[in-house]
């Protein structure tokens, strides 16, 4: 049986197609093992990142909101008193005379409830709702940012407009007349909304990336914030 094994243990020197076949396949079995490990050593580093559960809070962009928030809200305030206080300053009015009045009065409460929603709710929810919308129509496209525009103003306009209400009306203690305050301000509220923010939609959409979104509609929020500290203190 020499003769047909050719003397290495092989049928008519098969031998070395035998062992280069051997070799090959031991060496893709090893190669298999070492890329699998690193995927589950990428995969673990992943959730030892992510606290273990695959999310992330957006820290920037809740501080950008926060911040934003609380600035509008300063806004809305300072000009509530200016109109309050302005026929009794002195004429010409004091610099002094005239920084007393305008902050001696302000609500603080009033500040940390806008900036707490902002950080909160407003951030992180927003950045989720753009990173959303953006996996499903990642192509910009005059199709896709048009989509978009009209889901924010359809889907994101009432949802912030409903949890700032019950937000506001949950701090003060006053859960029980938010059907009221939806049923008096929310609809014009809605509807201004809807003026400001179609032509900011479209310039976000189109020109902003997603990780400057949620700081751009913040920038843009500090009118809206104004409007909407004074709604929430009627």
């Amino acid at each position: 049986m020499g003769s047909l094994s050719g003397g290495n243990g092989s049928i008519w020197g098969m031998g070395f197609f035998n062992s280069e076949f051997g070799r090959r396949k031991r060496s893709g079995k090893k190669e298999g093992k070492n890329s699998s490990s690193n995927n589950n050593a990428s995969k673990s580093s992943q959730v030892d990142a992510t606290g273990g559960t695959g999310y992330r809070f957006p820290l920037k962009q809740a501080i950008t909101a926060s911040s934003l928030a609380l600035t509008g809200d300063t806004i809305a305030q300072l000009r509530d008193r200016w109109i309050k206080n302005k026929d009794t300053l002195p004429n010409p009015p004091h610099p002094k005379d005239m920084i007393g009045a305008l902050l001696s009065e302000h609500d603080w409460l009033r500040s940390i409830r806008m900036a707490s929603y902002g950080f909160l709710l407003y951030g992180p929810g927003t950045f989720a709702w753009y990173s959303y919308l953006d996996r499903c129509m990642p192509k910009q496209s005059v199709e896709n940012v048009l989509m978009k525009v009209v889901l924010n103003q359809i889907v994101l306009g009432p949802a912030v407009i409903a949890v700032i209400f019950a937000w506001n009306n949950l701090w003060l203690g006053k859960l029980s007349d938010l059907p009221n305050k939806y049923q008096k301000d929310a609809l014009p509220t809605l509807l201004f909304g809807f003026r400001f923010w179609i032509p900011v939609s479209v310039l976000n959409f189109w020109a902003v990336p997603l990780q400057a979104r949620v700081a751009f509609m913040s920038m843009a929020s500090i009118f809206w914030n104004f409007w909407l500290s004074a709604t929430m203190s009627k």
